[in-house]
Protein backbone atom coordinates (compact mmCIF):
# COMPACT_ATOMS: atom_id res chain seq x y z
CA UNK A 1 0.00 0.00 0.00
CA UNK A 2 1.32 3.25 -0.85
CA UNK A 3 1.13 6.18 1.92
CA UNK A 4 -1.93 7.79 0.30
CA UNK A 5 -3.55 4.58 0.04
CA UNK A 6 -3.10 4.20 4.31
CA UNK A 7 -6.29 4.39 6.04
CA UNK A 8 -7.50 4.08 9.63
CA UNK A 9 -10.18 4.04 11.52
CA UNK A 10 -11.53 7.26 13.75
CA UNK A 11 -14.03 8.49 15.95
CA UNK A 12 -15.47 11.58 16.24
CA UNK A 13 -17.34 12.94 18.83
CA UNK A 14 -18.47 16.57 19.07
CA UNK A 15 -20.72 18.16 21.49
CA UNK A 16 -22.94 20.86 20.27
CA UNK A 17 -23.20 23.05 22.90
CA UNK A 18 -26.14 25.01 20.61
CA UNK A 19 -27.73 22.97 18.40
CA UNK A 20 -30.21 25.40 16.88
CA UNK A 21 -27.46 27.36 15.95
CA UNK A 22 -25.06 25.00 14.60
CA UNK A 23 -26.62 21.25 13.70
CA UNK A 24 -27.95 22.63 10.35
CA UNK A 25 -24.18 23.55 9.50
CA UNK A 26 -22.78 20.58 11.05
CA UNK A 27 -24.96 18.30 9.00
CA UNK A 28 -24.19 19.95 5.92
CA UNK A 29 -20.74 19.31 6.77
CA UNK A 30 -20.37 15.90 7.53
CA UNK A 31 -22.61 15.00 4.64
CA UNK A 32 -19.89 16.18 2.12
CA UNK A 33 -17.48 13.95 4.21
CA UNK A 34 -19.74 10.96 3.10
CA UNK A 35 -17.40 8.51 1.72
CA UNK A 36 -15.56 7.88 4.65
CA UNK A 37 -18.93 8.15 7.45
CA UNK A 38 -19.61 4.45 7.94
CA UNK A 39 -21.77 5.22 10.95
CA UNK A 40 -23.40 8.40 13.13
CA UNK A 41 -25.17 8.55 16.29
CA UNK A 42 -26.63 11.81 17.87
CA UNK A 43 -27.94 12.06 21.12
CA UNK A 44 -29.91 15.16 21.91
CA UNK A 45 -30.42 15.89 25.57
CA UNK A 46 -32.62 18.70 25.67
CA UNK A 47 -32.69 18.98 29.28
CA UNK A 48 -29.65 20.04 29.13
CA UNK A 49 -29.43 22.34 25.99
CA UNK A 50 -26.83 20.33 23.85
CA UNK A 51 -26.59 17.31 21.37
CA UNK A 52 -24.19 15.07 21.45
CA UNK A 53 -22.56 13.33 18.19
CA UNK A 54 -20.21 10.59 17.40
CA UNK A 55 -18.83 9.71 13.93
CA UNK A 56 -17.38 6.53 12.86
CA UNK A 57 -14.94 7.15 9.43
CA UNK A 58 -12.18 5.64 7.69
CA UNK A 59 -10.16 7.35 5.97
CA UNK A 60 -7.00 8.39 5.33
CA UNK A 61 -5.03 11.46 8.03
CA UNK A 62 -6.14 14.39 5.46
CA UNK A 63 -9.65 13.26 5.45
CA UNK A 64 -10.10 12.24 8.79
CA UNK A 65 -8.07 15.59 10.36
CA UNK A 66 -10.00 17.80 7.69
CA UNK A 67 -13.05 16.54 8.91
CA UNK A 68 -12.39 17.14 12.59
CA UNK A 69 -10.66 20.55 11.99
CA UNK A 70 -13.77 22.22 10.35
CA UNK A 71 -15.98 20.64 12.73
CA UNK A 72 -13.65 22.24 15.47
CA UNK A 73 -14.09 25.83 13.81
CA UNK A 74 -18.33 26.06 13.95
CA UNK A 75 -19.57 28.30 16.71
CA UNK A 76 -20.90 26.29 19.59
CA UNK A 77 -19.05 22.84 18.78
CA UNK A 78 -16.37 20.87 21.53
CA UNK A 79 -14.67 18.43 19.31
CA UNK A 80 -12.28 15.11 19.70
CA UNK A 81 -10.94 12.75 17.65
CA UNK A 82 -9.54 9.27 18.21
CA UNK A 83 -7.22 7.65 15.64
CA UNK A 84 -6.64 3.77 15.49
CA UNK A 85 -2.79 3.11 15.19
CA UNK A 86 -3.18 0.00 13.03
CA UNK A 87 -3.31 1.13 9.15
CA UNK A 88 -6.04 -0.46 6.82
Amino acid sequence: MEDGDTKRIAVISAILESPERSQSEFNALTSSFKGIVRGRMGLPLPDHGVTVIVIALVGDLNEINSLTGKIGLLPGVQVKTSISKKEI
